[in-house]
C-alpha cells in the first residue's frame, strides 16, 4: 500500500487531522495552566512580602520590649518593685 494511494490518504489525512487537533488542544491547555500558575505565584509572593512587613514589625517590637528600660518601667509600675536600699543589700560568697 504506497501513501499516495486514495485508501491511504482516507486514513492518514483524518488522523493528522486529529493529531494537529489534540496538539492545538494541548498548547491551549499548557497556555492556561502556565496563567492560572502564574496568579498564585503572583498571591503567594504578595502573601510573603506581607509576612516579611509583619516579621520586621515583630522584630521591631521585641528589640523595644527588651529595653533595660522598658523592663525596668514595667518593674515599677506593674510589679511594684524598686531597687533596695543599700543598708538592705547584703553580698554573699560562695
Amino acid at each position: 500500500m504506497r501513501l499516495t494511494s486514495p485508501r491511504a490518504l482516507l486514513f492518514v489525512v483524518p488522523l493528522l487531522w486529529l493529531a494537529v487537533l489534540g496538539s492545538a488542544a494541548a498548547a491551549v491547555y499548557c497556555k492556561h495552566r502556565s496563567r492560572v500558575l502564574f496568579v498564585q505565584l503572583e498571591a503567594l509572593d504578595a502573601h510573603r512580602d506581607n509576612l516579611d512587613i509583619e516579621w520586621g514589625q515583630l522584630q521591631l517590637e521585641q528589640s523595644a520590649w527588651s529595653t533595660h528600660a522598658f523592663v525596668e518601667n514595667v518593674a515599677r509600675t506593674k510589679l511594684h518593685m524598686t531597687t533596695p536600699a543599700p543598708q538592705d543589700i547584703r553580698l554573699v560568697s560562695p
